[in-house]
């Protein structure tokens, strides 16, 4: 993963934090390498000029003298001991030749010969002093001290120097926490005010805009007026398509007059016209009945836009299932139409708009499914005692690209053989929805299409009259099928 993709993931008071602390461990770690080796210098000098002095005051101490007759060096003083027990040292009297005259403690490194001077031996810091006898020659004097003492020191300041890098940068990011979580704080009550905006589509809301004038404060005046001139436009826009759904509606009112008048003149003139004449009076009487359904479409979704009910009366929907179907079965070719609506499924509606929307169903799935697919159209209950009404066929099914958009207006399925203006699907939205219910698409295994329409149902009245007609069981293709008994 790229690094950059990598820090756009980290919240921004985490990466603030994060990039201070990361800049003080940076200081505090060159900080403490060059104290360290200062320190460390410094602590080293002071255990070598310790031990030099340590030594020269040995040297200084000694009285010893050399017996001539017997050849060997008579120690008189120092005490050893005394000398050696206040650095926990070691001291070694040595002849020229290195035999070891006196020593403490008794059982002693062998550090060998050394030059005068200091020397790092078997782990000890050795100074080597020659001492002159009386009666001729010399002796060696070694004071030693281990290293380890002043290695345990110099590891015990490179541990509080780490520790002091560590809680430094420790520090740093609790601290870049704090001043960043305060300075983002307006941007969180920002972003919760945009979020419960955008879930309660209240553009009414207003930001609350800090008292300060730094980059937030100003980020939050911008986004307030965003919202004035997006509730400004939002009102215009509004007012404009109530002006136009009212010129929809009234023009489409207004057309239904002259229209009904123009099919019934073009309707005579198809009887007694013969020939081309008649021909052509036929087509404009095809022309002029698409007419009147397509101002029948945009009257009804302008009564939908503008929040106006038809007036709702008990009736059953079975009813409207069967006279739809009967009314498409003449157009609708080799297709095979099924009805399975038992009576009694009883809802509070508007008979025509109840019909448009079983019809624009219906003729969907005849429009947009082969010759020979069978079309089912079937009324039932669900569990929670609701009225449904599935419509389903065996075709080819809606393609992908374009089920989202399916019951939006003047949207075309593929393999569209009818000529439709694309409002069918929208007006069974709009009409289930006036009714107090909703549409919704499935698809069927292995292919196919499934509308479902869920309506509110009215509870069935034991002691209303029976119809002339029980709807049932119904195939369109003969004559209808009746439910036994």
């Amino acid at each position: 993963m790229p690094v950059l993709g990598w820090l756009d993931r980290i919240p921004i008071r985490w990466r603030l934090a994060g990039g201070s602390a990361v800049l003080t461990l940076v200081i505090l770690t060159s900080f403490a390498v060059l104290i360290g080796h200062l320190t460390t210098t410094r602590i080293r000098a002071d255990f070598d000029d310790q031990t030099e002095r340590a030594a020269d005051q040995l040297r200084n101490s000694i009285e010893a003298t050399y017996d001539l007759g017997t050849g060997t060096v008579r120690f008189s003083r120092p005490n050893l001991q005394f000398y050696a027990s206040a650095d926990n040292a070691v001291i070694r009297v040595l002849t020229q030749d290195g035999t070891r005259v006196k020593s403490f403690p008794r059982r002693t490194p062998d550090f060998g010969l050394q030059p005068e001077g200091g020397t790092d031996v078997a782990g000890y810091r050795v100074e080597t002093r020659p001492f002159p006898l009386l009666g001729g020659g010399y002796i060696l004097v070694q004071y030693a001290r281990k290293l380890a003492e002043v290695n345990a020191t110099i590891d015990r300041v490179k541990f509080f120097l780490l520790t002091g890098v560590l809680g430094g940068a420790a520090f740093a990011l609790m601290a870049g926490l704090l001043v960043a979580g305060n300075a983002m704080r307006p941007v969180r009550r920002l972003t919760e005010t945009a979020r419960e905006i955008a879930r309660t589509r209240d553009p009414n809301r207003r930001m609350q805009v800090p008292e300060a004038t730094d980059e937030v404060a100003e980020l939050a005046r911008t986004l307030d007026e965003m919202l004035l001139a997006l509730e400004s436009s939002r009102a215009e826009t509004e007012e404009t398509l109530q002006r136009q759904r009212a010129f929809v509606a009234d023009a489409s009112h207004e057309l239904r007059t002259p229209l009904t008048s123009v099919l019934a003149n073009l309707e005579l003139l198809t009887e007694v016209l013969d020939g081309e004449r008649g021909e052509a009076a036929r087509s404009a009487l095809r022309s002029s009945q698409r007419m009147r359904r397509l101002v029948a479409d945009l009257l009804l979704l302008a009564r939908a836009d503008a929040g106006r009910e038809v007036r709702h009366v008990p009736l059953d929907l079975s009813q409207v299932v069967v006279e739809a179907a009967a009314e498409l079965g003449p157009v609708a070719g080799e297709h095979e139409l099924a009805v399975d609506a038992p009576a009694g499924a009883m809802v509070s509606g508007a008979r025509d708009e109840l019909h448009r929307l079983v019809l624009n169903l219906m003729e969907n799935a005849v429009k947009h499914t082969p010759d020979g697919t069978r079309i089912d159209a079937i009324v039932e209950r669900d569990a929670s005692g609701r009225l449904v009404l599935v419509v389903q066929d065996d075709g080819p099914g809606v393609p992908a690209s374009v089920q989202g958009r399916l019951f939006e207006r003047f949207v075309r399925g593929e393999g569209d053989r009818g000529g439709s203006t694309g409002l069918g699907l929208a007006i069974v939205r709009a009409v289930s929805e006036a009714h107090g219910g909703g549409v919704r698409l499935e698809d069927r295994e292995p292919h196919g299409t499934r509308f479902v329409v869920t309506l509110p149902a009215l509870p069935v009245d034991p002691a209303a009259p029976e119809q002339d007609e029980e709807p049932g069981e119904t195939s369109l293709l003969g004559p209808p099928v009746r439910p036994a008994g």
